[in-house]
């Protein structure tokens, strides 16, 4: 079930939602809840700042990239080529009407990709904490 404010990109598995802060503090509230939850941060990539070091203009865009093994480990058991999706990431952007969105790949689309059909109780709880995380990051 999905929260009021969620879109889904059926097509290219991506789900989004507005945030209410800029780019960067919605990062940073992404960062801190995921920290406190057990999450790994790996990197923080700020995709306008490297436009920027060579001249170029990008709308504020950043990546963050975590992880927590306990459940990356179990979808690579069953299918390695799963790592090409992991960690996990979300993508927060500026978009052309000034807007804040955050995006994160539906779990869901990407075991679907790489066949795996034995996960589904892991599936099902990177899926609702995913979202929660974005709501949470995301709200006044």
């Amino acid at each position: 079930m999905l929260s009021a404010g969620l879109s889904v990109h059926a097509a290219d598995g991506m789900l989004t939602t507005q945030s209410a802060h800029p780019v960067g503090e919605t990062v940073d509230r992404l960062e801190t809840a995921l920290t406190q939850a057990g999450f790994r941060i790996f990197a923080r990539v700020d995709h306008a700042g490297g436009a920027r070091s060579v001249d170029l203009a990008l709308a504020p865009t950043e990546l963050l990239i975590f992880g927590k093994p306990e459940a990356g480990t179990l979808l690579m058991q069953s299918r390695r080529t799963v790592g090409i999706d992991l960690p996990l990431k979300y993508l927060v952007w500026e978009d052309a009407d000034g807007k804040v969105q955050v995006g994160w790949n539906d779990p869901a689309w990407v075991v679907a990709r790489h066949a795996i059909t034995d996960r589904a109780p892991v599936v099902q709880k990177m899926q609702g904490a995913l979202q929660k995380f974005a709501s949470e990051a995301a709200k006044p």
